[in-house]
């Protein structure tokens, strides 16, 4: 493992224990056990539901998909989430193995590579949406001295990122040389050709209506996935509105988004949590008891999955002849 990652997981970490000893270790506690064991298996299984439209999003990207392509790209976006939310990864570790897990249940190489980056685009898109809606949503609120700043810092920061966002989507159109050299680099046994990877974005950036579709399924999943956390924050008590509840969890995003090359985000997603909260009316301790649950949840989901996913590699690893590679 590299250094690097050792120091910023540290720091992430002693981060977090000091949000959760600021607040009051007690305080955060008492809320998280609040919601008992019925209401975790009720958040995995919120979280769980996710997959399949998520999945989807990936799947209609595919020229000619079909049901075996959806479950195989259900369970590469499993293994996806599962490295970023588990693995000392950033989150672009966790795309790669999401991207390798497609091809040992059948999509090519280049297809799911190219499909791949696509997916995160068309994700990106959505997010950006969805940002900008939490940021009206907080606009809308009764403003506090605390959050006429951050509401200026985020949207200097959606700026940025629609920025950033055309600029990606015009080099995969555009910027051939870019993409292919990254993807010989990131999978270099994964992909047959560089030159396949290219044809891939360009059957796939074809279709209009399939990166529009994915990227509307994207920004469903978005805002279903702050179904759980209302839940959570309702369970533990406190008196928000939906609404109120996804712009928390869009301003999260935009927070962990920015922090993308922090293992897991650790640190990062309890801070904004406990900055955040406050400013619709719900106490520290619960936005901690939220974010710390749900880690417990991705630990939850994310452990098995990634046991069957070695599994799984093990045996074709087995499997395969001196001469074969594993592609």
């Amino acid at each position: 493992m590299k250094i690097r990652i050792v120091i910023v997981a540290a720091l992430g970490l002693a981060l977090a224990l000091y949000f959760v000893a600021y607040v009051g270790l007690g305080a955060v506690f008492s809320a998280a056990v609040a919601v008992g064991w019925g209401g975790f298996a009720i958040l995995g299984l919120c979280a769980l539901g996710l997959f399949p439209l998520l999945g989807a999003a990936w799947t209609v990207l595919l020229p000619g998909s079909s049901l075996a392509n959806l479950k195989a790209l259900v369970w590469a976006r499993m293994v996806r989430d599962a490295a970023t939310d588990i693995l000392p990864f950033s989150q672009i570790g966790g795309i790669v193995l999401g991207a390798r897990a497609a091809t040992v249940h059948g999509v090519s190489p280049p297809l799911a590579f190219g499909s791949m980056i696509v997916d995160v685009t068309t994700e990106l898109l959505a997010q950006i949406a969805y940002i900008a809606l939490g940021l009206l949503i907080m606009s809308a609120a009764p403003q506090s001295s605390a959050a006429a700043p951050l509401t200026r810092i985020f949207v200097v920061g959606l700026v940025l990122a629609a920025a950033a966002g055309m600029v990606f989507l015009a080099l995969q159109r555009q910027g051939h040389a870019l993409t292919l050299k990254l993807a010989a680099r990131l999978l270099p046994r994964a992909v047959a050709t560089a030159a396949a990877v290219g044809d891939a974005l360009d059957s796939i950036y074809g279709s209009r209506v399939r990166v529009g579709l994915s990227a509307a399924l994207h920004l469903v999943g978005w805002i279903a996935g702050a179904v759980g956390t209302f839940i959570a924050f309702r369970l533990m008590g406190a008196r928000v509105n939906f609404a109120s509840v996804m712009a928390i969890e869009s301003l999260i995003c935009a927070t962990r988004s920015a922090a993308v090359f922090v293992p897991n985000a650790l640190g990062v997603q309890e801070a904004a949590y406990a900055v955040l909260s406050p400013l619709f009316g719900v106490g520290a301790d619960i936005g901690l008891a939220v974010s710390l649950l749900k880690r417990a949840r991705d630990i939850a989901i994310g452990v098995p999955t990634l046991l069957i996913w070695q599994a799984v590699e093990g045996r074709r690893a087995l499997g395969a002849t001196p001469g074969d590679g594993i592609d």
